[in-house]
């Protein structure tokens, strides 16, 4: 990877995610085994970790898509959750692990663990690439972490900054200073 190419400070390489995804795999295939796992990722940014992650899971399950925000093309929070596309499979009875990119403040994690509760699954569990618990102001956490970070604007691996940059292979951080090219 050329050096000019890079955007923003990278935080983690491609092969940390990789071994990230691994080991989260197992973990869950272990935890999961014997249970009716379906798992629901959050678009748009979940989905280069969920296809990394799914790859370590050895186990039959089922996979759908939701897509809620609280961001528009903001990079904070407006704290109002929008549902702007639900999923298609039934999930009563079934134990779903919720795939995010990241958990921040956690409003939208939490209005769609309270959502998918009155869908009556057997469990409700969340695995997130990211978690910046500094800007948490629901109560929700991850059951599985990849990395814990910082109060950074982050992006790359399915991390945005107004629709852009999330095919980075790596997760970097912006600063003020950085001179964003689209």
């Amino acid at each position: 990877m050329a050096a000019q190419n890079v955007k923003g400070k990278i935080l983690f390489t491609q092969e940390e995610i990789w071994e990230k995804a691994r080991t989260l795999g197992a973990q869950i295939t272990e935890d999961y085994r014997g249970k009716d796992l379906m798992l629901i990722g959050t678009l748009r940014g979940a989905v280069p970790w969920m296809a990394d992650l799914m790859k370590h899971i050895d186990l039959d399950l089922e996979m759908d898509f939701v897509s809620a925000s609280s961001y528009g093309s903001g990079t904070v929070s407006s704290g109002e959750v929008k549902l702007k596309k639900d999923i298609e499979l039934k999930i009563a009875g079934k134990d779903v692990l919720i795939i995010e990119d990241i958990i921040d403040t956690g409003n939208t994690l939490k209005a769609l663990k309270d959502y998918f509760s009155i869908k009556k699954p057997n469990s409700i569990k969340v695995c997130t690439l990211l978690d910046k618990p500094s800007r948490r102001t629901a109560d929700v956490q991850g059951d599985y972490v990849g990395f814990v970070v910082p109060d950074l604007f982050i992006i790359g691996y399915g991390l945005d900054f107004d629709q852009k940059y999330r095919n980075l292979p790596y997760i970097s951080y912006l600063e003020e200073s950085d001179e964003i090219v689209y």
